[in-house]
């Protein structure tokens, strides 16, 4: 059973995929990488973008609901994780908000199947925190050099955290894997990393923390404890909705 936390006392101020290739706006690309995970993810061009919505429906021509409106859409390579289809052979597309009332959709498309990064995932999931979510940047060079790719070009795609993460109600979701036998702690801070609360001793597998607790929109940061150490560090947008 899911539990809402609502911190009235306190006073307040996205496991990361990489997809290997993206395609250029309008096109986007669409993988399933398995464990109910498809990645969207597209490179950007445009001098000038207000908007991009990702959308999915069960038709390719009619029916598309918006699934998500990503919260820098100037980004110059984005995407986004969707867990929450109904199933893996769902359509996808994109509607883009250029210059003034200019605006477009891109072609719709279903995932294509990624067996690398399901092999990937299927290895991790044995033991979600048998390493930790976050290497430092040498290490992150370092495999990329590994498999001949510049660490000057990385990408710049934000992928929420699997255990916090800001879900459409608009609220951030915890998300704790086996809590009978883990300590879990959760520390929350602003953008300029200035201390805003923590949460202590959770023994629920799903809690829900109001987004009414961080006071206005923008981006969040977490650190995410196990058994008192720490094992990610992280960040989550909460969207201009109240």
């Amino acid at each position: 059973m899911m539990k809402k936390i609502i911190l009235l006392s306190l006073i307040i101020s996205s496991a990361c995929y990489r997809p290997a290739a993206q395609d250029t706006l309008p096109k986007f690309s669409v993988k399933n990488v398995g464990n109910n995970r498809i990645i969207i993810s597209w490179k950007n061009n445009y001098q000038v973008v207000k908007q991009i919505s990702i959308q999915r429906s069960f038709d390719s021509l009619k029916n598309y609901k918006t699934i998500l409106t990503v919260p820098d859409p100037k980004n110059k390579e984005n995407g986004y994780v969707d867990t929450k289809a109904a199933n893996d052979n769902m359509f996808y597309r994109l509607f883009i908000m250029l210059d003034g009332a200019m605006y477009l959709f891109s072609n719709s498309k279903r995932p294509v199947f990624d067996s690398s990064q399901l092999a990937a995932e299927q290895k991790r999931l044995l033991d979600p925190f048998s390493v930790d979510v976050n290497k430092p940047m040498k290490d992150i060079d370092s495999t990329l050099k590994d498999n001949g790719l510049d660490s000057r070009n990385k990408p710049n795609i934000f992928v929420p955290s699997m255990y916090v993460y800001t879900a459409r109600d608009g609220n951030i979701h915890l998300n704790l894997p086996d809590v009978i036998s883990k300590k879990y702690a959760v520390k929350f801070y602003d953008e300029n990393d200035n201390f805003l609360f923590e949460i202590k001793n959770l023994k629920e597998q799903s809690l829900i923390v109001d987004k009414t607790n961080f006071y206005h929109a923008g981006w969040f940061k977490f650190e995410l404890f196990v058994d008192e150490k720490l094992k990610e560090k992280h960040r989550f947008y909460i969207g201009k909705e109240f």
